[in-house]
């Protein structure tokens, strides 16, 4: 799907958060960076990704990792399940795609026999000078950490 791969420069993206704030890559300069794109929130599969996520919060932040979650939500939709979860990272509300787009993550998808066109879901890990370390495809959802994390 991504045609991006390990050694590519992250897209510069820049989109709204749930609470309306503008989020750039720029804003993680010197930072490790994962970025999970997710098709639905407060979904099963999404809700358990997020949840591992925030689950190991610490340990990301204590090997210098940030985590920012995009998908097509609205903010309402993306501020209502970060509520709900309290999740430590933003979500950002990604609307009109164009994160999404960038990072090539939308596209034909099947299910149960449908065709349709929607998020994969991938996560990007992302180094302190913004090139792609890692690019997860095949997300376990239930231990997406383990996927990321090696210690």
């Amino acid at each position: 799907m991504t045609q991006l791969k390990a050694g590519d420069q992250a897209p510069n993206f820049s989109a709204q958060d749930e609470q309306g704030n503008t989020i750039s890559l720029g804003d993680y300069k010197g930072k490790k960076l994962v970025v999970f794109f997710y098709p639905k929130a407060s979904t099963p599969g999404c809700t358990a990704e997020a949840c591992n996520l925030n689950d190991n919060y610490e340990r990301f932040q204590a090997q210098g990792y940030e985590i920012l979650g995009v998908s097509a939500d609205s903010a309402k939709r993306q501020f209502n399940f970060k509520t709900k979860y309290g999740f430590h990272y933003p979500l950002l509300a990604d609307e009109d795609k164009s994160v999404i787009e960038d990072f090539g993550v939308w596209g034909p998808k099947k299910f149960m026999g449908k065709e349709y066109d929607g998020i994969h879901r991938t996560t990007f890990v992302i180094d302190e000078k913004g090139v792609i370390e890692d690019v997860i495809s095949k997300v376990k959802t239930k231990e997406h950490t383990a996927q990321i994390l090696t210690d």
